[in-house]
């Protein structure tokens, strides 16, 4: 096994929905979708945002889009224009999501990456 960021693996979109946002992971293979429904659970996706998620996490696959879309319940302090917060509407949760490590397979194919570059 190794660890790798999600970012290696995975894109990321974000945005807000009322208070909370939405974090939408899109594999780059069905292979890579596999391990991500296995390793990026929501109770996993809620630590990871620590303070941030002051709600529940509820996660969606999306099995025809090789995709996982996440809620982050109430994660934008009443979101848009009711909020304090630098990022009211959720646009660079996306981002922070892809920084998260998990651990793979050595054999994992990784889009980009050649046998040589892999630690």
């Amino acid at each position: 096994m190794r660890r790798i960021t999600l970012h290696q693996i995975a894109s990321a979109r974000s945005g807000d929905k009322g208070p909370h946002s939405n974090v939408g992971l899109i594999a780059r293979s069905p292979e890579i979708y596999l391990v991500l429904k296995s390793k990026v659970t929501a109770e996993r996706v809620k630590a990871w945002f620590g303070g941030i998620v002051q709600g529940k996490v509820i996660r969606y696959e999306l099995d025809n889009l090789l995709a996982l879309n996440f809620i982050l319940g109430d994660s934008l302090g009443g979101g848009g224009s009711e909020s304090l917060l630098n990022d009211a509407q959720g646009k660079t949760h996306g981002q922070r999501l892809l920084q998260m490590q998990i651990s793979v397979p050595d054999d994992l194919d990784i889009p980009g990456e050649s046998s040589t570059t892999r630690k």
